[in-house]
């Protein structure tokens, strides 16, 4: 979504030191627009299959752009031409001749090769083709195709007898032959080296690794010294991740519709679970039903993120393109997209948060609805980052979205709400401690639960609900506590409180760590999962120059 002159000034930024002012940087990036033949198209978007933007031929120009914005002495492009129509390509090529003209080293690499079980029966240029089979004995028709003539010729001796062991013996002469004449036509010019022609661009005022445009030197070894002079990263991190926040943002601003999905997405389930869980009174049936509140909200929170999937692995060719030449440090892509993602989140946070505690009836007030804010952010920061994580590994977005959704649901299996943390074998309680959603649902559970004056949620006869004896008559369950008051010495009266919320965390297990503790390991689940996802770059990216 930026357009052809963001796309080239962003590449400024990370190509060029910062020793350039912007002002500079921008009319390099102007003068590059006008070789490159792209002003009528500067202000149009790059574009994908969802967006119309420039056309295949001037996007191949764009991606030219990008590699030459520092003014590279020596510029290798594969296959510049291919798949675009005989008008694109021309455009392509008269880009090139421009470059070469600008005093960059451009070879044209115009010689052919032809095959035939694995001997070479031919190979030079393709001006030499009609002299070559002429001198063979086969003669190329003047409006015949040379390529299309010299295949078939192949393909006839191939299934003649012989074959074409004549063909690859009358080649090793031919090569044989031109290569004297070559010899004796070229003694007399001097040969330039590579190392030569990069001398004379650098004396030139080619940029050489981000040296500033103007920079010459006096001989050939202050020439070298320039040229070895390479900085792996032209800018500091701090730059480069603002750099690359800004394109992100500017990204996502022009397609609002994707956080607006996410956001509409959160308010749904919000108000479903408001409606659902409205107002939960303080009987057992309502600690119930708090219960599976919690477990719900926490987990729909992960579930949430999933639509992360798909951003770096849209993104993923775009990152090894420009980390192979080390427009910027893998560490800073990390920490920007992180810091971007923050401000989102907590506005996501706070609309389901919002819509979702006053509706249920959750106690504690201010207080209480600020910490459950927080764990609702801290638990969309882990989310994030998990799956960010994951789309870092997985290569295709539908295999991603299966492993998501597969740990999410083991992570809720093991959280503790479908079986407390006593009542989990042995052998998997590991998984119970790894869980995600575990620290923040036993966080809300005792902001919830955990509170002083303690609450009461079981009082007298109610005891007896959710058992056989839910249906006796009042009268006769106030007889049965007086029963159970003269058996156990102690007096129970309907008002008695029997189950505090301090019970309810003890029944779930709840007991091991504070509630601030759990916001806390939530937190650092998300840091942890971000330093795996700059790991995963560091070692998982394959096409890393030096």
């Amino acid at each position: 979504m930026l357009t052809v002159e963001e796309t080239l000034m962003f590449s400024a930024e990370f190509r060029l030191p910062r020793s350039l002012s912007r002002s500079k940087k921008k009319a390099r990036v102007h003068a590059l627009i006008d070789q490159l033949g792209l002003r009528n198209a500067a202000t149009t978007v790059i574009g994908d299959e969802g967006h119309r933007g420039v056309s295949g031929g001037e996007r191949r120009r764009v991606s030219i752009g990008i590699d030459i914005i520092h003014d590279p002495i020596v510029l290798f492009l594969d296959e510049p031409t291919s798949g675009l129509d005989s008008t694109s390509a021309f455009m392509v090529v008269k880009v090139l001749q421009r470059i070469a003209q600008s005093g960059s080293i451009v070879s044209l690499l115009d010689r052919l090769i032809f095959l035939s079980h694995g001997q070479t029966v031919f190979s030079g240029s393709p001006a030499n083709l009609p002299p070559f089979f002429s001198e063979f004995g086969h003669p190329i028709p003047e409006n015949e195709n040379r390529t299309e003539f010299a295949l078939d010729l192949i393909r006839e001796l191939e299934e003649a007898p012989g074959g074409t062991k004549g063909l690859v013996d009358f080649n090793k002469q031919w090569q044989l032959k031109n290569k004297r004449i070559s010899e004796k036509t070229l003694s007399g010019i001097p040969k330039v080296s590579l190392k030569d022609a990069i001398s004379a661009s650098i004396s030139r005022g080619k940029l050489v690794s981000g040296a500033p445009a103007g920079t010459s030197t006096s001989n050939d070894s202050n020439q070298l010294a320039a040229a070895s002079s390479v900085h792996t990263f032209v800018n500091p991190f701090w730059i480069e991740m603002a750099v690359i926040a800004k394109r992100s943002l500017t990204n996502s601003r022009r397609m609002p519709e994707l956080f607006g999905i996410r956001l509409g997405a959160v308010l749904v389930t919000g108000a479903i679970l408001a409606t659902m869980f409205y107002h939960l009174d303080n009987s057992p049936k309502g600690v119930q039903e708090r219960l599976g509140f919690f477990a719900f909200a926490m987990s729909t929170t992960f579930y949430t993120c999933a639509e992360a999937i798909p951003v770096f692995l849209q993104e993923r060719y775009i990152f090894m393109r420009e980390t192979a030449y080390n427009a910027y440090r893998r560490s800073s892509y990390v920490l920007a997209h992180s810091i971007i993602s923050v401000p989102s989140l907590v506005f996501l946070s706070f609309a389901f948060a919002a819509t979702t505690f006053w509706a249920v009836g959750l106690a504690g007030g201010t207080t209480g609805f600020l910490f459950y804010f927080l764990t609702i952010v801290a638990s969309f920061w882990a989310g994030s980052s998990f799956v960010t994580f994951l789309s870092g590994v997985v290569s295709h977005v539908m295999l991603g979205f299966t492993v998501v959704v597969a740990i999410l649901a083991y992570f809720l299996l093991f959280s503790g709400f479908f079986i407390s943390r006593d009542r989990i074998p042995p052998y998997w309680i590991w998984f119970h401690y790894i869980s995600l959603v575990k620290y923040p649902y036993e966080g809300v559970l005792q902001n919830e639960f955990d509170l002083n004056p303690p609450r009461c949620f079981v009082r007298g006869t109610q005891m007896f609900d959710s058992t056989p004896l839910m249906e006796v008559p009042e009268a006769l369950k106030v007889e049965l506590l007086k029963s159970m008051s003269k058996t156990l010495g102690i007096n129970i009266t309907s008002s008695t409180c029997v189950i505090t919320g301090a019970d309810v965390l003890k029944q779930q297990g709840v007991t091991q760590l504070s509630k601030w503790n759990c916001l806390w390991i939530t937190l650092a689940w998300g840091f942890f999962f971000r330093f795996l996802f700059y790991l995963t770059l560091l070692f998982g990216s394959k096409n890393r120059r030096r």
